[in-house]
């Protein structure tokens, strides 16, 4: 008597490294972020002294650019998927125009509070709990940035094309994860926050 396998035609493989390993440090960098809004969530309300988070603006112009940045780097995921090379390379660098849009709007906004609203880092614990909560998300946008910068010299080298599409995907992963952290910044810091 013989036995058939359940899933004859199908052969099991391992993951693709490189998405187990972007997976393993977004699963990593959530507990940081989870620490850090519960931190700020915490401290809501308890500062004394000082500014207050009702002098925050919100920043919905910046917002929509990082978002957007999700939609433009899926579409140049599907161009080098598709090998179209020049239509990835427009994409992708829309997608850094996007990222460095949002984080000069963050400069813009940190400059405001600092010298006009006089908030900083030892001002009170608002200040130290914001500063902490947005500029870990803004480290995080820069390296984006960097790994973008990165492909993007690759693809004006002409070194990249359809078999990078993989590589790419991960990195994309990274963006995805950027930006769905700032979902929930925006939402406490500029929504639940003030």
């Amino acid at each position: 008597m013989s036995t058939i396998p359940i899933f004859a035609d199908e052969s099991w493989r391992l993951p693709s490294r490189g998405r187990v390993g972007m997976l393993s440090l977004i699963v990593g960098e959530s507990g940081i972020f989870t620490i850090f809004v519960v931190a700020y969530i915490y401290y809501i309300g308890r500062s004394t002294t000082g500014p207050t988070p009702r002098i925050l603006e919100v920043p919905i112009f910046n917002t929509v650019c990082l978002l957007s940045s999700s939609l433009t780097i899926w579409l140049a995921e599907r161009a080098i998927e598709h090998s179209f090379v020049r239509r990835f390379a427009a994409l992708w660098a829309l997608t850094m125009a996007l990222g460095i849009e949002f984080l000069a709007g963050t400069a813009i906004e940190w400059r405001t509070l600092i010298f006009e609203d006089h908030l900083t880092v030892r001002t009170n614990l608002f200040g130290t709990t914001f500063y902490s909560l947005v500029g870990l998300h803004a480290t995080h946008v820069i390296v984006g940035l960097i790994g973008l910068s990165l492909v993007m010299i690759f693809t004006l080298l002409g070194r990249v094309n359809r078999a990078h599409a993989e590589r790419i995907q991960v990195l994309a992963l990274y963006w995805h994860f950027v930006d769905a952290v700032w979902v929930v910044v925006f939402t406490v810091v500029y929504i639940v926050g003030r």
